[in-house]
């Protein structure tokens, strides 16, 4: 029997469905706060406050549901060490969804959903840091780019001196020649 088992169906079939909230449970761990639509952010509750729920409780059991539903090591691993400790006094109520307006378009109800007592720091930390990777790396290509460009440069102003002087030894012979005839 399916006493119970109600969810927001969203016309979509179960495995999408699970799929869809499998990925934004990862986004929301990973980030601390996600930006969606009303109706996904208050179903995406009862998935959130599950996964952390398994984290308190922290045996190898708990460990390889939620690996089952999040399928992400990375995640995993943030969800029983950083948030296993930060709610260990919390007794449920791990997210707050806020409503954020009107979605420009199809005028669909926005949200944040957020983890309560969350790290500002973390939204955006990966993009942060692979940005100012990706800078150091143009820094030094540049640098390395510049330095036999500089050498070419050094290199064509010594030719043409070179080039120049030859040509002026050469005017010098011929004026020599001239004067002797």
């Amino acid at each position: 029997m399916k006493h119970g088992d109600q969810h927001r169906r969203f016309n979509m079939p179960k495995s999408q469905r699970r799929a869809l909230f499998s990925n934004l449970t990862n986004a929301l761990l990973t980030h601390e706060q996600i930006s969606t639509t009303l109706t996904r952010a208050k179903e995406l509750r009862t998935f959130a406050d599950g996964m952390i729920t398994y984290a308190k409780k922290g045996d190898l059991n708990s460990r390889r549901l939620a690996l089952a539903f999040l399928r992400d090591n990375e995640v995993v691993s943030k969800l029983f060490s950083t948030l296993a400790e930060r709610y260990k006094d919390r007794k449920g109520g791990y997210t707050r969804v806020v409503k954020a307006g009107f979605r420009y378009g199809d005028c669909a109800p926005m949200a944040i959903i957020e983890l309560v007592d969350r790290d500002v720091n973390v939204k955006g930390a990966k993009d942060l840091a692979r940005v100012a990777a990706e800078k150091a790396a143009a820094a030094a290509a540049e640098a390395a780019l510049e330095a036999p460009a500089e050498e070419v440069k050094a290199e064509k102003k010594a030719s043409k001196e070179e080039t120049q002087s030859e040509k002026a030894e050469k005017k010098a012979t011929k004026t020599k020649k001239a004067k002797a005839e």
